[in-house]
């Protein structure tokens, strides 16, 4: 019985790792993103650091992606940046890709 007991505990904690990982993953992704965009919109270096955290803050409105996507995409129509829904899809895997690469260097 304690054979299974550690192995179930095992399993827990590498799921509570994983889980914690993908959240690193998608709040550097979302930060990436949120910087991509700020220098489409022309930001100076303070304005691109706060945007980037209000991009990082809109993920947690809604379960997925939609939130963030919608958020940039009215953000860069406001400012008169040219852009459409599937660029800023492609932008976040790109981001979700080199989160993904930078965290992994970290570790």
């Amino acid at each position: 019985m304690t054979t299974f007991d550690d192995r179930e505990k095992a399993f827990e904690g590498m799921f509570a790792r994983d889980e914690e990982m993908m959240f690193r993953v998608h709040a550097r992704r979302n930060r990436l993103l949120g910087v991509w965009a700020a220098e489409r919109m022309g930001l100076d270096a303070a304005e691109t650091e706060a945007y980037a955290k209000a991009v990082v803050q809109a993920d947690f409105e809604e379960a997925g992606d939609e939130d963030v996507v919608r958020k940039l995409l009215g953000d860069l129509t406001s400012a008169g940046v040219e852009t459409d829904e599937a660029e800023i899809r492609t932008a976040l895997e790109a981001k979700s890709v080199e989160s993904r690469r930078q965290l992994m260097g970290e570790s």
